[in-house]
């Protein structure tokens, strides 16, 4: 038992095991170019033959990934891969698939199940599983644990299973893989044991926690923690505006306490992958134990209502000006989900777009980080990004501030927008032009 674990360890200590990263989106790759660069072989496995394409050409399809990095990593022998059989060559699968909810707000757990029966055909002795998606206490236990002992394989003594939640933020400059630390969990100690050591080489900290649950609650928490505090805020800003208050003033100046206040921002809504999604997790989990998570489903109800509260506010302003939504040429500024990104998943910026557009407007976007508007799963406009002059801003009826890249020429903008409808509190001083949303 001992003698396959103490094989696997010094593996990755010596730096002599292939890493296997399946699914190569924000997660997977920052992660493959960790270990590339550390001097490990990695291969990729994604469904996505364009993907596949790309990165083996030594291109990026991420904005704040480099090309040159790609090529670089395909120069030191990374090589991308459809063929989910060449699993079996890998010491290490790791796992980075989505884990989206469905339209009832469930769940959908078919990304993690259908990648892990894709690959279970091809588990060997000595490889360590490691899931990195976002997921509710007790999926690898339920759903990858039995699936990777179907073939006879036996968890802790010959392969060996782990949850280690990814922590990526996309397009934070004060972080990266290596810097920021890891928590993991292991089915058994042995599992834990062997985890360790893979991550051990490529991050700064690993933080073992004593089982997969404990592990998979600590991401919930982190992302939910953040979900209730800008529903918190989001909420104090509708309060604020009644009150003839600036929300961005005043969170600004609660944040000058040095201790018990953490500043969170307003905005037109949740965005990305994790904020939106990860608090739902826990709530259709928590109802298996007769739970209602009254705090979790309070702050998603705000959240979700910020695109209809901009809106409104665009709605309130263009009536100022003797206008309807109806007919009205609104520009959209910003539809990536947060600043200086290209990441779309789940922004709502979308959502205010589809708003404008069922009320009879005619919506227009520009996004420096977005050129073409991309194909989505659940929405799709035909649109490209316009580019910002002083003529074409004059050209709209009204323009929203939904995601504050740092790109945009925020004097241009005040100067020749007739009508600035501002949620993210880029424009500080009071204009009539300008509405607070």
């Amino acid at each position: 038992m001992s003698q396959q674990k103490e094989a696997s360890i010094e593996k990755f200590k010596s730096r002599e095991a292939l890493i296997g990263i399946v699914g190569l989106g924000y997660v997977g790759l920052p992660l493959m170019l960790r270990y590339n660069s550390i001097g490990f072989r990695v291969l990729g496995i994604d469904i996505d033959q364009s993907k596949v394409s790309k990165l083996n050409a030594g291109e990026s399809y991420i904005e704040h990934i480099p090309a040159e990095k790609i090529m670089h990593a395909r120069k030191s022998g990374f090589e991308a891969t459809v063929e989910f059989s060449r699993a079996a060559e890998c010491d290490a699968l790791i796992l980075c698939v989505p884990t989206p909810l469905n339209k009832y707000r469930e769940p959908d757990m078919s990304f993690v199940i259908d990648t892990t029966n894709a690959i279970k055909p091809f588990f060997r002795a000595g490889q360590v599983i490691s899931l990195e998606s976002t997921t509710y206490p007790g999926t690898t236990e339920e759903e990858l644990l039995p699936r990777v002992q179907e073939g006879g394989l036996v968890v802790g003594k010959n392969i060996f299973l782990v949850y280690s939640p990814e922590r990526e933020d996309p397009g934070n400059q004060n972080f990266e893989t290596r810097t920021i630390p890891k928590i993991i969990g292991g089915d058994t100690a042995a599992c834990l044991e062997v985890g360790i050591s893979l991550y051990e080489q490529a991050i700064d900290q690993v933080v073992p926690v004593s089982s997969t649950k404990a592990a998979e609650m600590t991401k919930l928490l982190e992302n939910i923690h953040r979900a209730v505090n800008i529903g918190l805020v989001n909420e104090m800003k509708i309060v604020a505006d009644r009150m003839g208050i600036d929300i961005f003033e005043v969170v600004d100046a609660a944040a000058t306490k040095p201790f018990g206040f953490t500043a969170y921002y307003p905005g037109p809504g949740l965005g990305g992958h994790c904020i939106p999604i990860d608090p739902f997790y826990l709530t259709w989990k928590a109802r298996e134990y007769g739970l209602h998570t009254r705090f979790i489903e309070l702050s998603g109800e705000v959240n979700q209502a910020m695109p209809e509260y901009v809106l409104s506010k665009l709605i309130d302003g263009l009536n100022e000006a003797g206008k309807s939504v109806k007919g009205s040429k609104i520009l959209i500024l910003g539809i990536a989900y947060k600043k200086n990104v290209d990441d779309m998943r789940e922004s709502p910026s979308v959502e205010i777009m589809e708003l404008i557009e069922a009320k009879g407007g005619r919506v227009s976007y520009s996004d420096p980080h977005v050129p073409v508007f991309p194909k989505m799963r659940e929405h799709n406009f035909d649109l490209s990004s316009e580019l910002l002059s002083a003529a074409s801003l004059a050209s709209f009826d009204a323009v929203i501030l939904a995601t504050d890249h740092d790109k945009f020429d925020y004097e241009l903008i005040r100067e020749n927008a007739h009508l600035i409808v501002d949620s993210r509190g880029k424009f500080r001083a009071p204009e009539k032009h300008i509405i607070k949303a």
